[in-house]
């Protein structure tokens, strides 16, 4: 058996949109580089369909104001390089004091908490710089609020909230619009025994009351869009942790907050990338 695998090289800015365009084509999985993505397929697909399909997001982009240049390479693979592509690329890694994100097939070595994600599916592994930042601000920050209600907006393979219960919140809601991600989301808890997280499909409009900390771990525009929200779900003494965000656009999105009734305390730079800590 073989499988297609496609290097496409993007910018940042329209990456999570033509991500969302692979997994709708059917991709098996995605590995988010700097500055490139790569798809792979299963053999039945058409390369020249999924590079048409792709042409055609460029164009659409580049009409909404969002001009690129768009690479796409394509190689085969067999069977035997597909799994070891994956091995090679999701190895363990140490985030903040306490965490260690490792893929199945790989065991714990330490005392370190492990977060166990399954790689197999397009919703990112938690290596990425803006989940790495979810992580390290909700442990520095989980010892200010009540461990009660912990909300993961927009939670892809649910880490962010497995990663809380692991912290010692006693209700954790993970939710997301796409219902793959909801089954990603499912598949990650059951490997990691974390049953009591409730997974709701759709938006911040599902989430009833109030929570202690929230990570919106979405985009930029998202994030100014559903700021007024974000802060009337956020408990009086609580803390919202917004990432996502690429360094130029953090100004708009702590407008947004602030005309929202909230005080940014903190900005988490890493890389190209901003995280805003934010409370009442």
């Amino acid at each position: 058996m073989s499988y297609h695998q496609f290097l496409i090289t993007l910018p940042d800015p329209v990456r999570e949109i033509m991500v969302n365009r692979l997994m709708a084509l059917g991709s098996l999985g995605i590995i988010e580089g700097d500055g490139s993505v790569t798809a792979y397929f299963p053999a039945s697909s058409s390369p020249g369909s999924i590079v048409q399909e792709l042409e055609i997001g460029q164009v659409l982009l580049s009409q909404a104001g969002h001009r690129f240049t768009l690479k796409v390479e394509h190689t085969i693979l067999p069977d035997a390089d597909w799994n070891e592509s994956w091995k090679k690329a999701f190895k363990p890694v140490d985030v903040g004091t306490r965490f260690l994100i490792l893929p199945p097939w790989e065991h714990q070595a330490g005392d370190r908490i492990p977060l166990i994600i399954d790689p197999g599916m397009a919703f990112g592994t938690g290596h990425h710089e803006t989940t790495r930042s979810c992580l390290v601000l909700m442990e520095q920050y989980a010892g200010e609020v009540k461990l009660d209600r912990f909300l993961d907006l927009g939670t892809g393979t649910g880490l962010l909230a497995i990663a809380a219960l692991a912290l010692g919140f006693r209700s954790v809601v993970g939710a997301d619009t796409d219902p793959l991600a909801i089954e990603a989301s499912r598949r990650n808890i059951a490997l990691n025994k974390a049953g009591r997280i409730e997974l709701l499909e759709g938006g911040i409009d599902r989430c009833k009351g109030n929570y202690d900390m929230i990570a919106a771990n979405l985009i930029s525009g998202t994030l100014v869009q559903l700021s007024g929200e974000i802060a009337s779900r956020l408990a009086p003494a609580g803390i919202v942790i917004m990432s996502g965000i690429l360094k130029g656009q953090n100004d708009e999105v702590v407008r947004a907050a602030e005309s929202s009734g909230l005080d940014c305390i903190e900005r988490f730079n890493d890389g190209k990338w901003v995280s805003l800590v934010c409370r009442r």
